[in-house]
């Protein structure tokens, strides 16, 4: 088991040292990226595979070059679980219950992720995300904060390793870059923040500033780049502090329109929406919801900040078609792993959907 000594976030430094070279441009990072995912493919690992076929599978010229050796991947590891031999007897058991999902849905029969509009969100169907361990995603939360686990899942687990994409100091502090394991963004990777200080998924005002330094550097150089966060009891499925690094080459996430009253237009947003352009004053905002208890999701984009109240996870009951809202669904672009689902919600299934964990008073 990791040891993980509890230790302070550095709060010096956090804008001396000069931006890596995987962050120098989109083109840099995506490169960095696929060479990873090929990478990972070919230490023909069970934990790998099902990583790159879940990064592949988001887009369709990626999955189109990597089709070939995703395949003889499966049937090897298909003939493996048949003869039950070694590699197949020491695979991680999560790993194991998704690639046995997957053997009864047949590669052949794996969608590609569809993107679609409904009115003003989008709407996503990514099958193979259904496959993924809930975690605490499914726990009914009663609070905002429990202790840090070294005996749940975590990422310092030995077996993520070769999940890291990299490593190194961003903003002054040490940080962690894995990739997600069941993307549902564009170059969706985990960044974790001092990951040996073993914190659990709640922000401080450090984890906040640190945040906020990293995507205003990022936002030079990576177009479209943000930093989200589910607090504990808002869809965190790990109880390790950590955000969701994206680049969204497409534009801005539909909670970003300017429609909206949070962004100056005439239009209420389903959600209760604090959007802030001064980090101490949205730091402000985050400690009254821990004041008080309340659950919600971030969005930091370089300069700007999305604070989004929303009831906690386990008080109320999600429709059929979704696994819950977490940060990208509360931003508008919502998920669904049923394609019958995603012939047939509308926009006002969606706003139905908001109206549910909606805390309005």
């Amino acid at each position: 088991m990791t040891q993980c000594p509890i230790r302070p976030i550095s709060r010096t430094g956090m804008t001396t040292e000069n931006l890596p070279p995987v962050f120098a441009s989109p083109a840099a990072l995506r490169a960095a990226f696929e060479e990873g995912l090929s990478g990972l493919l070919a230490q023909d690992g069970l934990g790998g595979f099902i990583l790159v076929l879940a990064n592949a599978s988001c887009e369709q010229p990626l999955f189109d070059r990597l089709r070939g050796p995703l395949t003889d991947a499966f049937v090897r590891w298909c003939g493996r679980f048949d003869r039950q031999d070694d590699a197949a007897i020491a695979a991680a058991p999560d790993d194991v219950a998704v690639f046995q999902r997957l053997r009864e849905l047949g590669l052949d029969q794996l969608a590609v992720t569809r993107w679609t509009r409904r009115g003003p969100w989008e709407l996503q169907f990514n099958p193979l995300r259904a496959l993924r361990p809930p975690r605490i995603s499914d726990a009914a939360v009663s609070c905002l904060q429990r202790p840090f686990a070294a005996d749940a899942f975590h990422f310092n687990r030995p077996f993520l390793r070769n999940e890291i994409l990299w490593e190194g100091r961003l903003a002054g502090a040490p940080v962690r870059l894995l990739y997600n394991k069941f993307p549902f963004a564009e170059l969706h990777g985990l960044l974790v923040p001092d990951p040996l200080a073993c914190r659990p998924q709640f922000l401080d005002q450090v984890g906040h500033a640190l945040a906020w330094a990293i995507v205003a550097r990022l936002g030079r150089t990576l177009a479209g780049a943000g930093l989200a966060y589910n607090a504990y009891g808002a869809y965190a499925s790990v109880n390790h502090l950590h955000f969701q690094l994206f680049v969204r080459s497409s534009g801005s996430y539909p909670i970003e329109a300017a429609c909206w009253r949070h962004n100056d237009g005439p239009q209420p947003y389903p959600l209760t929406v604090h959007r802030h352009a001064d980090r101490d004053t949205a730091w402000a905002t985050v400690r009254d919801l821990h004041d008080r208890g309340q659950a919600y999701n971030l969005l930091y984009r370089p300069g700007r900040i999305y604070i989004v109240e929303r009831a906690q996870q386990g008080s109320y009951r999600h429709s059929d078609w979704t696994s819950g809202f977490a940060w990208s669904e509360v931003a508008g672009a919502v998920t669904t792993f049923d394609a019958a689902a995603f012939a047939r919600v509308t926009a006002a299934d969606i706003e139905s959907e908001f109206a549910r964990l909606s805390v309005r008073p």
